[in-house]
């Protein structure tokens, strides 16, 4: 995997609405984000971060910039649990699921469709 940079939660907030919308403006992520939404330049500011990071491509249409998704929010959901895991799990992937089923956030039905998941993942 390549080396993915960490977003800080502004950025994941601002990615998850650029995710939602596909293609949008800073302007259009302002309108997702809420009330009172932030100033548009902090949204721009984070924009321009995530641009640098390469999460988001920038377009120029007319006088305005459409940005759109850089990295599918598989791939970074897929690379945050990877580190999560190895951070928090010694990279044991059962330690988690573990964890999870010990502190009953998971019920036996939850753990059987996981185990279905993997043996259909297996075929």
């Amino acid at each position: 995997m390549m080396n993915m940079e960490k977003l800080t939660v502004q950025e994941e907030e601002v990615m998850q609405r650029i995710w939602q919308l596909g293609s949008c403006t800073v302007k259009q992520i302002l309108g997702e984000l809420g009330t009172p939404p932030p100033p548009y330049t902090t949204v721009a500011s984070v924009v321009n971060n995530l641009k640098r990071k390469d999460f988001v491509n920038q377009e120029q249409r007319g006088n305005t910039y459409v940005y759109s998704p850089a990295i599918p929010e598989e791939k970074y959901k897929q690379h945050c649990m990877s580190r999560f895991v190895r951070d928090y799990f010694s990279n044991s992937f059962k330690d988690m699921v573990s964890f999870f089923a010990k502190e009953e956030k998971l019920s036996s039905e939850d753990l059987q469709d996981i185990i279905d998941q993997i043996e259909k993942g297996n075929e």
